[in-house]
């Protein structure tokens, strides 16, 4: 009988720690098909093995070949197929199964991701954004793994939102959190970019960066990672908007950010992205006294709705195209014409025959 298969599939609940913890060893071996008897001349099949992990998972190869992804409940990947069983044109001789090394790659799904430096107060505008409870501390770094909070809207409509541990420069080269942030930025539906309105340093010896240079910088990270990245649409939000005299700073950043090709020379080259980010809504938010937050949900879920319905609207387009491609054989005929009609978003196919 042929050899079982193995596969990785996704079941809501679990986590990579209870992998490692069931699985210390780290092997998974499918179950060996069965030898023929006298009852029966077809040996059963293998048993299969099913590697149970969360959605979100990305499995590839140890050289980083994506061999497939989980992205909901249910979903399955094949990683390495049973040998196939004896017969008469293997001069009855079984083969062998299937085996290599996977990596199994936890990144986020949700529909926005916080992009920003740390302390510029991404947990504070979680924690009013939803009903989350990532730390907050008056220190960078207080975000060491990435938190999921929701939206939750009268209509019931939920939006999911990553908040991620915060950049340093030189992330796209791995330092500080590097790849380990990075990586899930790429499973965000949007990005919401978080800056101080008052800037930020690091530290002593880091230079100072202001609103405008944060939001330079943070765009260049993306780019260097992987500029395909800056292809997803974007929000701005301008945090801490209840400190003094920050009604003027935020006018001179939006200036700066309509006219950007005219304040770029006033950075490092290595800080100029190829091209400036346009964001979709920039909104003045205050995390600490929730001054802007009710705006900021409503520009969220306007953002995501008009990505959606451009989606769609591609969708239906695809569709068309190939509806098209098969009405064109049926042109040979002279008796029969093709009629397509997209009723609730699916398309159906009829066939007409003329009458006399």
């Amino acid at each position: 009988g042929k050899g079982g298969d193995v596969w990785v599939t996704a079941k809501d609940g679990v986590t990579l720690k209870n992998i490692k913890d069931k699985y210390p060893h780290k092997r998974f071996i499918a179950g060996v098909g069965t030898n023929s008897s006298v009852r029966s001349l077809m040996g059963d099949q293998g048993e299969d093995m099913h590697i149970c992990a969360p959605p979100g998972i990305i499995v590839t190869t140890d050289e980083g070949a994506v061999i497939g992804e989980l992205n909901a409940d249910g979903d399955r990947v094949l990683v390495a197929r049973g040998g196939r069983g004896g017969s008469h044109r293997s001069d009855f001789l079984p083969s062998k199964g299937r085996s290599q090394h996977i990596r199994l790659d936890l990144r986020l799904i949700a529909d926005m991701g916080l992009v920003g430096f740390p302390n510029a107060g991404k947990s504070s505008l979680l924690s009013v954004l939803s009903h989350a409870k990532p730390q907050i501390a008056d220190y960078a770094f207080t975000t060491m793994r990435p938190e999921i909070g929701r939206i939750l809207y009268e209509d019931h409509r939920q939006v999911s939102i990553a908040d991620l541990p915060g950049l340093i420069e030189g992330a796209h080269m791995n330092k500080g959190m590097g790849h380990k942030f990075l990586k899930h930025v790429e499973r965000t539906k949007q990005l919401m970019f978080v800056v101080d309105i008052c800037g930020f340093q690091l530290s002593s010896k880091t230079p100072f960066r202001s609103a405008f240079a944060a939001v330079q910088l943070l765009t260049k990270e993306l780019e260097l990672y992987k500029e395909e990245l800056l292809s997803k649409p974007a929000l701005l939000v301008v945090n801490k908007m209840d400190l003094p005299e920050t009604q003027e700073k935020l006018q001179e950043l939006l200036h700066q950010l309509k006219y950007q090709e005219d304040f770029v020379g006033l950075l490092p080259e290595d800080m100029v992205p190829k091209k400036g980010l346009e964001f979709e809504h920039v909104v003045p938010v205050s995390a600490a006294t929730g001054q802007g937050i009710e705006e900021l949900k409503a520009r969220i879920r306007q953002s995501l709705d008009v990505q959606i319905a451009g989606a769609t609207e591609e969708l239906h387009k695809e569709r068309l195209q190939e509806l098209q491609k098969i009405r064109r054989p049926l042109g040979g005929n002279a008796g029969a014409r093709g009629l397509c009609v997209s009723l609730g978003g699916r398309a159906k196919w009829a066939l007409q025959r003329d009458t006399p």
